[in-house]
């Protein structure tokens, strides 16, 4: 069991830093509008099937073999990331904005309708194109680098690089620009921060944009890592990116990164032993299991997260 716990650490974290940049999204969104956008795992999943039509499209012409896989995967992560945020940014307009002095129920239900409603969208537009909807993605990165103690695929050296990168210049986007400084202010207070000049509107749609492309950016590294993808895989693993965004303390940049990656971590630990110290009485199967009990655990003895801060309510 010890010989295999460097490679279990290698898969759990490539998939803890996927969780991790999709769980930025929920938790910039939550932070300047305490809103949980739950269609963001679905952007996510749009993201996965327009890098792979991307990559399917260069193949069906014939330049797929001869380009130079950074480039088309660069080519594939900018599409991406350009068409989910500007997907991003048209939901919020059309299904967030006309009900944002509304009860917080209505723009939660709104969303869970924007969830499915984008699933279907894929699923229909996939089986009409292509007639089918699972599609299998072309893998640009397929060698591997041996560690003597573990095997790192190149394509999970990419997703933990490229979600690194990802979330460096997020952290520095918002600490250090002039619009960054203007999110926090409206996350402080938007009513003060309008009368500071600030324009409200903007800004959110600014945090939409950027949390949609780093959710489509996500989708782009799922689909490389693992090859197929279906309408579906946004919900569960969208799911498990809020968890993390809870689990680190939900608006919290700093936490969304570290919950991110311990969810991915206990996961691939879960999945990899709790078969064999159970003596199998539970198999792999039931690592979704653990991941959603922390959860329940976090929200009940430590509701605020890692790294938020208790809200005391003022008399």
């Amino acid at each position: 069991m010890l010989s295999m716990l460097p490679q279990v650490l290698v898969d759990g974290l490539t998939l803890g830093f996927m969780y991790a940049v999709v769980a930025l999204g929920y938790t910039m969104v939550y932070g300047i509008l305490e809103f949980i956008n739950f269609a963001h795992g679905d952007l996510f999943m749009v993201g996965a099937f327009v890098g792979t039509e991307v990559l399917l499209t260069f193949e069906a012409l014939g330049t797929l073999e001869g380009m130079n896989p950074f480039v088309a995967f660069f080519i594939t992560l900018i599409v991406a990331m350009a068409i989910t945020g500007a997907l991003g940014v048209g939901i919020e307009r059309v299904a967030y904005r006309p009900l944002r002095g509304a009860p917080r129920l209505v723009p939660l239900i709104s969303a869970i309708g924007v969830s499915f409603l984008l699933q279907d969208l894929v699923r229909f537009s996939e089986a009409i194109y292509r007639n089918e909807f699972y599609l299998n993605s072309p893998q640009l990165f397929t060698g591997s680098l041996e560690l003597g103690f573990a095997t790192v695929p190149q394509k999970a050296i990419m997703v933990m690089v490229i979600a690194i990168v990802l979330m460096i210049v997020l952290t520095l986007f918002v600490n250090k620009t002039k619009w960054g400084i203007a999110m926090r202010a409206v996350a402080q207070d938007q009513s003060t921060a309008s009368l500071m000049t600030i324009n409200v509107d903007k800004v959110i749609m600014l945090t939409f944009l950027i949390g949609s492309s780093l959710g489509g950016a996500t989708g782009v590294l799922f689909a490389q890592n693992y090859g197929t993808i279906d309408p579906y895989i946004g919900f569960i693993l969208g799911l498990k990116a809020f968890t993390a965004a809870v689990l680190g303390g939900i608006g919290n940049l700093r936490g969304a990164m570290v919950g991110g990656v311990i969810i991915g971590l206990l996961e691939s630990l879960s999945g990899a032993y709790m078969g064999p110290l159970t003596n199998g009485a539970f198999g792999a199967e039931y690592k979704d299991v653990f991941a959603f009990s922390i959860l329940i655990l976090v929200l009940l003895f430590k509701p605020e997260g890692l790294f938020g801060e208790a809200v005391k309510e003022k008399v």
